[in-house]
């Protein structure tokens, strides 16, 4: 296993060097008033949070901060409506209203993460985004196909990554924004290291540049046993330019790269841990590398004083590889690797029309997929010199009736084009290649109503058609699955399609932010799993008809300037159409791997000047009882009962020092429970503390 380490001298070095280089540089102007709060993945425009047709959940990266958050999907935790499966502790995938895995659609700066060869269920690829990186994460629930494309069933998250903040500065040179950070965790055995600094020349450009090392060791679970080959490597840089070309355009040019190395698949090896009767798997290694890269440039413009008020472009070239190392119980060898290419261009306006505002554009990616594998001559985990493309065209109108009822109404047409270069046939094991496409439309009607004057308090909600393509992985994927089926290629697929009635209200007042939510959404055609006449081997059909249903409750109540209370509950439950054996014939079962009812709840409480605060939490996961046959067959992470429920409770705080040294700290699992997310294939940690030190300058 390869180790990265960055010397806490250096950083501090450094740090101290450039707080004196500081010094000297000139003030931020001065704001003249607290702007609202305005999110843009909901209406693709820039919108005051209280006037979309929506919940939207947002995480800053201050909150993340004082969470201490180890991982992107691990920040998303304390997300009302959003939970957290992690087959081992270097993958993620976040549940959001039920869906995981290709179901959700992952966007960074608004350019799309999922890419063709994404698997069902959950995956590892959200792993890949460094949260270091990471402004700002809006999580949409149970939208974006009209304004997106396909994937976005659960939701659509979409971080927002740093910049310089040059528009924010003084003119003339400036060295600024600059941090060290260092996190410690105890029952994790993690070391992360990560520095960034911003440098640029006020009101013109700015530069943004930061890198992330992080080294986590074997977990420590309640009872006290270490979790061999639980630890890895992960480097992870970024850096970003924006250039003010004049009063309304402005040029973005940014690359970001994360690098994971010997990442165990810990469940399905002799080295997993079994869990409420579990079974512990057979492989004596089973380890994956992972490398991601996202490349793009934007030009944008604003207030344009034309037929076209604002536009932007942007061009991405985004890269993937997932390199597996395996090796069985018999002692067979053998390595599978899967590269990916996307290119990407999203071109997007917004106009005033005769009864609104038009936000509309087109976008294109195209996948181009290398996959190779020792004990398959044609191809990898999917279909190998193959192509996938995304071409759509959205157009979305917000129309005002009076001051207080605000509707949108929003169409899209996609068009998907699938090109199996190479797959090995299932039954005859030749080679075989195949194309197909596939046409959608999707439509939505949303509304909301403001229910006072003030803005304070809004009734919304609406229906939005959604899809999802087969994708190479549903196609051509020849791989091991579940606990240690096999998951043959099936190109006889259509696409899913989904419905969603949504209802909700919403409260922003001076000391009251809240939001309650239930929705209902119709499958048709869900992709699902079917055994095959080959004993332990899986293919894939369309004839999952079914529902998904939940409420969502979330709410912070700022009592005062010292305390706060704050809490949400989210329950979902679903049922789809399963084949029963090898036959044709369905039967009405739970969906798989669906999330129990998630509760959370906290207390914080800090001084006027906000230097020092310290809250106290708990979040708490009901029993996952309800299974599947697919849950079932899946032994190494489901228990033959279901995953039981478990409460876990944090302290956590943080002291500013002085405005260039804080520290942060936490104790989590207080009651040092034994404890794993439902589906899960690894034990979470024990009792811990957690301990950051962050330098500015």
């Amino acid at each position: 296993m390869r180790r990265f380490s960055l010397p806490l001298l250096l950083v501090f070095s450094t740090a101290s060097f450039a707080a004196e280089v500081a010094e000297d540089k000139k003030k931020k102007p001065t704001k003249t008033a607290d702007l609202p709060e305005v999110v843009i993945t909901a209406t693709r425009s820039a919108t005051p949070l209280s006037q979309v047709p929506a919940a939207v959940k947002t995480l800053d990266k201050k909150q993340m901060e004082e969470r201490l958050t180890r991982t992107f999907p691990e920040a998303l935790r304390e997300t009302p409506g959003v939970s957290i499966q992690k087959t081992s502790n270097g993958q993620g995938s976040p549940f959001i209203r039920g869906f995981t895995g290709f179901r959700n659609l992952m966007m960074v700066d608004g350019i799309r993460f999922n890419n063709s060869t994404f698997r069902d269920g959950p995956n590892q690829y959200w792993n890949t985004i460094d949260q270091y990186g990471i402004d700002r994460v809006e999580v949409l629930p149970s939208q974006g196909s009209v304004l997106y494309g396909s994937d976005a069933i659960g939701g659509t998250v979409n971080a927002f990554t740093k910049g310089s903040g040059f528009l924010s500065e003084a003119e003339g040179s400036f060295f600024s924004h600059g941090r060290a950070d260092y996190r410690y965790s105890t029952a994790e055995h993690s070391n992360v290291e990560h520095l960034e600094t911003s440098i640029g020349e006020g009101q013109k450009w700015g530069l943004h540049a930061g890198v992330t090392l992080s080294q986590f060791g074997d977990v420590t679970d309640g009872s006290g046993r270490r979790q061999r080959h639980t630890g890895y490597d992960q480097w992870a840089f970024d850096v970003r330019l924006d250039i003010a070309l004049d009063d309304q355009w402005t040029f973005t040019a940014a690359h970001q790269q994360v690098r994971q190395n010997d990442v165990w698949r810990t469940h399905s090896t002799n080295s997993g841990v079994s869990f409420e009767g579990t079974a512990v798997g057979t492989d004596r290694v089973r380890l994956f590398d992972q490398e991601r890269s996202l490349t793009y440039a934007r030009l944008a413009g604003k207030d344009l004083n034309s037929f076209i008020d604002n536009a932007s472009l942007t061009v991405s070239v985004q890269t993937a590889g997932e390199n597996q190392f395996r090796v069985t119980g018999g002692g067979t060898r053998s390595y599978n690797i899967v590269d990916v290419d996307t290119l990407g261009a999203d071109l997007q306006f917004t106009s005033e029309s005769p009864i609104g505002t038009l936000v509309y554009g087109v976008d294109f990616y195209e996948d181009f997929v290398q996959s190779h594998a020792s004990d398959n001559p044609f191809q990898g985990a999917v279909a190998d010199n193959s192509t996938y493309s995304l071409l759509g065209v959205h157009i979305q109108d917000a129309i005002d009736f009076g001051e207080r009822v605000h509707l949108f109404l929003g169409e899209r047409y996609t068009h998907a084009t699938a090109r199996l270069g190479s797959f090995q046939n299932p039954t005859t094991l030749a080679q075989q290649s195949f194309t197909n496409s596939w046409d959608n439309f999707s439509g939505s009607v949303r509304f909301v109503i403001d229910l006072d004057e003030r803005d304070r308090y809004s009734l919304y909600g609406g229906v939005s058609q959604a899809f999802r393509a087969p994708n190479l992985s549903d196609l051509s994927r020849f791989d091991v699955a579940l606990s240690g089926r096999k998951e043959t290629p099936a190109t006889d697929l259509s696409p899913e399609k989904y419905l969603t009635y949504e209802i909700g209200l919403k409260a922003n007042t001076e000391s009251l932010t809240a939001s309650l939510a239930y929705f209902y959404t119709k499958l048709d055609n869900l992709i699902i799993r079917r055994s095959t006449s080959v004993p332990l081997q899986d293919t894939k059909a369309n004839g999952g008809d079914g529902y998904m249903q939940g409420f969502e409750f979330a709410a912070r109540w700022r009592i005062d300037k010292h305390w706060s209370l704050f809490g949400h509950l989210a329950w979902v439950e679903g049922e789809a159409d399963q084949f029963i054996g090898t036959t044709t014939q369905k039967r009405r079962e739970p969906l798989g791997k669906i999330s129990p009812l998630v509760g959370y709840g906290g207390v914080r409480w800090q001084t006027t000047d906000q230097r020092f605060w310290t809250e106290f939490v708990c979040l708490t996961y009901g029993e996952a009882g309800r299974l599947n046959t697919s849950d079932q067959l899946d032994t190494q992470r489901v228990p033959p009962n279901g995953t039981p429920s478990f409460w876990l409770l944090t302290l956590r705080g943080g002291y500013s020092v002085t405005e260039n040294l804080i520290l942060t700290a936490s104790l989590d699992n207080l009651l040092n429970k034994t404890y794993r997310y439902h589906g899960s294939g690894s034990n979470e940690p024990g009792f811990g503390a957690n301990l950051g030190v962050t330098v500015k300058f």
